[in-house]
């Protein structure tokens, strides 16, 4: 499907292609099957209410939905409560150890089998986004996610809590679904912001996560943070279910399942903008993790010995990437290339990287400038990055964008393993030189191919950074 923008402001319409009415036809008669819901189970009553649209938001070909501010911030809500479930356990791990009586290794494991799940998520659900209707697909993914968080809740198994933070991570995909389909929806002139600001409700999830867990841990009991996630994930199926339109599948006729995950393999060996962006996004990670991982061990050592709290309290700097990403991309990013934001981001995190490697020590400004410039200068590369391959096949961008994320998963877990190890042996500078390595390759592989290339390396098509009109 092609997006195409009516002169009346605000409002967008969908061209369709030649086979559409076909196409339309098939999906209008899956609409019409799940309003008769033949299995009078329990199971099938979910499915029922679970697949069932109000008319209101059910897809007409002939007036789709329009995408206005209004379902891009709740989007970007869906983003933020949905990817908060995979940090909530970080900042309470000692707690969780004391509560089942285990070790804190073996309490430190939740973290690790929530990360896994979601890893396994973005394998094998995500790319389902290409084949499905995205609006119970996504209801019916934090429907589950909801269902199984109650047993987190009142579990009194250490076992069954570590199998159902697994589930539960693997589950909370649904970012993932909603980056790509606001590519899919949001007008031309407005797409990347868009983009761009679902992504910040994604690092705001992230952010929140973490502060509301240590402050409710530190006044009540930890499981309070996991009762108030359980309570935010139904609100949130109310709100899509009431407001989040039908839309229809990129792929109508349907694709075989282990097709769809062979075609991600197979875009690795035929797509050289993807591979670039994975790259990119790959050492861009690992650059995060590190310094986020290692942060921690400098602040609470010698010079400066804060607490807890005021550790925590840096994590508010990612703020500037929350606000700036958007602001950016509204006012810079469509007058460019995509990899000229790239580039660009590339070198605010290299400016922070240097800064706070060799400044860290001396003085906290060090880190502090450092968080600012390498938050926004990897959201903007991120941003620019799915800008770029999602350009490569419309109908593919749920496996796109599942081949960029496993980069990016793999990038946090090198950069934490990394950091980890190189800080121990040379502490703060022997880590955050592994960063200015890190930054230093990405930017050479942003280099090694043009905007316009249509080979792996070189600038063929010309060194022009401004967008062709």
């Amino acid at each position: 499907m092609e997006l195409a923008t009516e002169p009346r402001a605000g409002a967008m319409r969908l061209t369709q292609p030649s086979k559409a009415p076909a196409a339309d036809a098939v999906f209008e008669a899956r609409v019409a099957e799940s309003d008769k819901p033949d299995d009078r189970s329990a199971r099938g009553l979910v499915i029922h209410i679970l697949t069932w649209t109000p008319t209101r938001l059910r897809y007409d070909p002939a007036n789709p939905p329009e995408f206005g501010y209004f379902l891009n911030f709740l989007y970007a809500l869906s983003a933020t409560i949905t990817v908060a479930n995979l940090y909530y356990n970080q900042p309470v791990l000692n707690r969780i150890a004391e509560t089942f009586n285990v070790s804190f290794e073996r309490a430190s494991s939740v973290a690790t089998l929530m990360q896994s799940g979601y890893a396994a998520g973005l394998l094998f659900l995500c790319p389902l986004g290409d084949t499905l209707r995205r609006r119970p697909f996504i209801i019916g993914l934090v429907w589950a996610t909801a269902m199984l968080w109650l047993g987190l809740c009142v579990t009194k198994s250490f076992d069954v809590f570590c199998t159902l933070s697994f589930i539960c991570g693997a589950t909370t995909v649904t970012p993932q679904l909603m980056i790509p389909l606001v590519g899919d929806i949001a007008p031309p002139q407005r797409k990347t912001t868009a983009m761009a600001i679902v992504a910040s409700g994604l690092m705001f999830g992230m952010l929140v996560a973490r502060l509301l867990s240590g402050i409710v841990a530190n006044y009540t009991d930890w499981i309070n943070i996991y009762w108030l996630s359980f309570g935010a994930q139904y609100i949130l199926v109310v709100l899509l279910f009431c407001f989040m339109p039908d839309y229809p599948p990129t792929n109508p006729e349907g694709i075989n399942y282990f097709r769809v995950l062979w075609s991600i393999v197979a875009m690795i060996f035929t797509e050289p903008i993807l591979v670039q962006a994975c790259l990119i996004a790959f050492l861009c990670n690992a650059i995060f993790t590190n310094f986020w991982t290692t942060l921690t061990f400098l602040l609470a050592s010698p010079p400066y010995e804060f607490s807890s709290l005021i550790i925590g309290l840096f994590s508010l700097i990612v703020l500037t990437g929350i606000v700036g990403t958007p602001l950016y991309t509204r006012l810079v990013f469509d007058r460019f290339v995509p990899l000229f934001s790239t580039i660009l981001g590339l070198f605010a995190v290299m400016a922070g990287v240097i800064v706070g490697t060799f400044t860290g020590k001396a003085t906290v400004a060090g880190p502090i400038i450092q968080a600012a410039l390498a938050d926004v200068g990897t959201q903007v590369a991120h941003i620019s990055n799915r800008a770029a391959i999602y350009t490569l096949d419309p109908k593919a961008r749920n496996r796109i964008n599942t081949a960029y994320m496993i980069c990016a998963f793999c990038g946090q877990l090198t950069g934490t393993t990394v950091g980890n190890r190189l800080y121990a042996h040379g502490g703060w500078l022997l880590s955050g030189g592994a960063s200015v390595a890190f930054v230093g390759l990405a930017l050479l592989v942003g280099f090694a191919r043009g905007p316009r290339a249509k080979g792996w390396v070189g600038w063929h098509g010309g060194w022009r950074l401004r967008k062709d009109q």
